[in-house]
């Protein structure tokens, strides 16, 4: 078993984008501006947030964050996306989810200008990559793109069971390893309502695992020698912890592990690569490779 470093990974290519950056000033060119909107003080998206701007400042981008309470109307914030749509020196830009009830995230996605949708959420972008065409893909599925191939795991020809059918991971996921330059392989996704899931799992050469079960993924559902990849990240409550909770992914990784060729652990798997998907994508927006 050979556990994949998602922290080693992104911190390599967070590097190879600095000195990317660094040749891009050096002979004139602009500096890659990232601006994150950022609405309450949900935890997670504090971290995440925090992340993205910490993952900025290593790439050599320039940062904004844009702050607002819970109580901002869906106009104001709509009228925060049409000012960065407009800013000319803001080359990419997010609005950190979930946004509060009240608030229609469908709309507020579809308000951002395509080529600035660094999250790749804009059905633009989705639409695109769903038939192979250059555009910003969400940042976790490429950041699980980026590992296979980083580790020159194969994927062509192979089974792959994705579990999950979110608009972030898995039907994009699906959609990645389906096509030919990227997984080329045979995709089932399975969801709350598929019968015989541990049955199709077991014939898996590669299992994605976006089911946001804690160790939904059981020993009994893995084969010999399958990859698996876990997106899996909810908060268990944990009395030994300082925090009070601990990170679990959606794969029993104690038992699973030893049947796996390869695994990545949870934290330190997926999510390190979500954040540097993102760079990637706002160094592609900055130097406007995709779209003028």
């Amino acid at each position: 078993m050979q556990l994949i470093d998602g922290k080693a990974v992104a911190a390599a290519i967070k590097e190879e984008i600095a000195a990317e950056v660094k040749s891009i000033m050096a002979s004139g060119g602009k500096q890659p501006h990232l601006a994150a909107v950022l609405v309450g003080h949900d935890g997670g998206s504090e971290t995440y947030v925090k992340n993205k701007v910490l993952a900025c400042e290593q790439c050599g981008f320039k940062s904004t964050l844009i702050r607002f309470e819970d109580d901002i109307t869906e106009e104001e914030l709509l009228n925060c996306v049409k000012q960065l749509n407009e800013d000319i020196d803001v080359d990419g830009f997010i609005v950190q989810l979930p946004l509060p009830k009240h608030i229609n995230e469908q709309r507020i996605i579809e308000a951002i200008d395509y080529r600035k949708d660094v999250d790749g959420f804009h059905p633009i972008n989705v639409g695109r990559m769903s038939i192979g065409l250059p555009c910003f893909i969400s940042a976790t599925p490429l950041g699980i793109i980026t590992l296979l191939q980083r580790y020159n795991i194969q994927t062509s020809g192979k089974r792959c069971v994705v579990l999950g059918r979110s608009n972030i991971v898995g039907k994009p996921m699906a959609q990645l390893m389906l096509q030919k330059e990227y997984g080329d392989s045979t995709v089932t996704v399975c969801h709350s309502r598929t019968k015989n899931i541990e049955e199709i799992c077991r014939e898996a050469d590669i299992i994605i695992a976006a089911i946001g079960i804690p160790g939904f993924v059981k020993e009994n559902m893995v084969k010999e020698g399958a990859v698996v990849i876990d997106v899996g990240t909810t908060r268990v409550p944990d009395a030994t912890r300082k925090s009070g909770f601990r990170l679990s992914g959606d794969v029993d990784f104690e038992n699973v592990s030893a049947k796996c060729s390869f695994i990545t652990p949870v934290p330190g798997g997926v999510g390190p690569m979500t954040i540097c998907s993102l760079m990637k994508n706002t160094l592609i927006a900055g130097k406007k490779e995709y779209y003028k």
